[in-house]
């Protein structure tokens, strides 16, 4: 059962380039935006679609992977852990964001899956 602990899987449409940069200390480390798009029937029948942001965050070898590959508009499936960082805004106002610590990706070729259809 530790294997799900703090299991999260996402799949979804990049928002943005992916951001790689490097750390003072020397390590790679990419950042990504992910939509995923949840859709539902309200009381009166019509269809209601909500779309969510997730924040993604890679490290090491996976960074420059993801780097390279991950472009807006494809989309991908992650599979990480969730955290949470705190920081305190211009206004001296502390606040927490989450983000998901991509363990694995892959990228989904839309194209491809429907041709194979």
């Amino acid at each position: 059962m530790n294997g799900i602990r703090n299991s999260v899987t996402l799949i979804g449409f990049l928002g943005q380039d992916a951001k790689v940069f490097e750390t003072s200390t020397g390590k790679t480390v990419t950042n990504v935006s992910l939509a995923t798009n949840d859709s539902y029937r309200n009381k009166s029948g019509d269809r209601i679609t909500t779309t969510e942001w997730h924040r993604c965050v890679a490290w090491g070898k996976l960074a420059e992977i993801m780097g390279e590959l991950c472009k807006k508009g494809r989309e991908v499936a992650v599979r990480g852990k969730l955290t949470y960082n705190s920081y305190e805004d211009k206004n001296g106002v502390q606040r927490i964001t989450p983000e998901v610590v991509v363990q694995e990706f892959v990228l989904l070729d839309r194209k491809k899956m429907e041709e194979a259809a």
